[in-house]
């Protein structure tokens, strides 16, 4: 019993510290982590992609943003595919000269959209991105820059969170769960690779672009690693941004990380070569510690390790001076400021650092019922966009 204990703590902590940890000081002793310039050598023809459902209330702003990039006009494309949109969205675009928009009344979901919209697009760097994201100026030259690297095949681009001085519990999470996912994904990428791109800002090279089946739920994630499989490197580049507000409340975000969680697990599934480290090497081993050991082993291990500490320590009469004891305390305060964060939800507060163990709670909680969403088939591959706040 006393093994299993520290082999579950041992497993969260590797998981959410550890792993960070060992590889930052791989890249720091070796020298991994190298500085980066804008300076480009050529400015070749880009895509901006977007694939939209129901994006009235976000479309003039996202318009106005992707018009003011600095990248040569008539080096960019503006594509948009607004599926199943019948909220006007399509019919908003179609006001702006030099925005090429393809509709279709049918909805089939995103992977759906791309690849229908796929067929459009005539240039070899295309650049994925939500139309409630706001990107920075300089993205589409972060972008190309990357791509200077014939080993790079897809280019993962930083989600930033646009918070305020205080925040409820939904904002406060977000915002904090991806400033460390930002440092993750500088250090996976210093190592070796990126593991996988979010939707919010990916490119690809078109030529490597493989389909993937029109019920992939998270079709980010699984495009840009059936890229890296072939032997070509995510790249992450911090100065190419897509900024998003949070979720509207705690309801919203749990909506939107119980469909993440059930994605990863048939992520799991439809990449099972990604996950034998003698066929993919370093890959693997970044597979299974940022995504594997997050979305199936630590959930697990948080269930076990509460009623498994609480048994121990009864074992050693509860002593404060024993180990399981301690611990034990120190699982209790945990639960405390989860709970806190529970009935302080819709709180504003400026000591955002309060709501981290309630979100970290309700990651795990999002990644279990995630997965008995997969088992049952129960979720969708169309989005159910989460309510987000409006932006200032």
């Amino acid at each position: 019993m006393e093994i299993l204990f520290w082999i579950l703590l041992g497993l969260i902590i590797y998981t959410y510290i550890g792993y960070g940890v060992i590889i930052g000081i791989i890249v720091k002793l070796f020298g991994l982590s190298k500085k980066s310039n804008l300076d480009l050598k050529a400015y070749p023809p880009v895509t901006l992609f977007v694939a939209a459902y129901n994006e009235k209330d976000f479309v003039d702003i996202k318009i106005k943003n992707s018009f003011e990039l600095d990248y040569p006009k008539d080096k960019l494309t503006h594509l948009w595919i607004t599926d199943g949109s019948d909220d006007g969205t399509p019919d908003i675009l179609r006001k702006y000269d030099g925005v090429k928009v393809y509709h279709e009344d049918k909805r089939s979901g995103k992977t759906a959209a791309i690849h229908r919209g796929l067929q459009f697009v005539e240039s070899s760097i295309v650049i994925f991105c939500d139309g409630n994201t706001i990107l920075s100026k300089d993205t589409v030259k972060a972008v190309v820059k990357a791509f200077e690297d014939p080993k790079v095949g897809c280019v993962a681009g930083e989600k930033r969170i646009i918070e305020k001085n205080s925040e409820s519990a939904s904002g406060s999470g977000e915002g904090a769960y991806w400033k460390y996912e930002s440092i993750l994904k500088k250090l996976d990428s210093a190592l070796y690779s990126a593991v996988g791109g979010v939707g919010e800002l990916f490119a690809v090279r078109k030529e490597l672009f493989e389909t993937v089946e029109n019920d992939t739920i998270l079709d980010d994630f699984v495009i840009t690693l059936k890229i890296a499989m072939k032997g070509y490197k995510i790249k992450y580049v911090p100065e190419a941004t897509a900024s998003e507000t949070p979720s509207d409340n705690v309801k919203e975000e749990l909506k939107r990380k119980i469909r993440i969680s059930a994605g990863g697990y048939q992520s799991i599934g439809r990449l099972p070569s990604l996950l034998n480290p003698f066929k993919h090497g370093v890959l693997s081993f970044q597979f299974w510690s940022r995504k594997v050991l997050r979305w199936v082993g630590v959930p697990l291990a948080m269930i076990l390790i509460l009623p498994l500490n609480i048994y121990l320590a009864y074992s050693n009469n509860f002593q404060l001076d024993n180990i399981f004891t301690i611990f034990l305390i120190l699982q209790s305060i945990f639960y405390f400021f989860v709970l806190l964060g529970r009935l302080l939800t819709n709180v504003n507060i400026s000591f955002k650092a309060i709501f981290l163990p309630y979100y970290i709670f309700m990651m795990n909680y999002a990644a279990i019922m995630g997965g008995i969403r997969y088992f049952k088939g129960s979720q969708s591959v169309n989005w159910e966009r989460a309510k987000r706040a409006k932006m200032s």
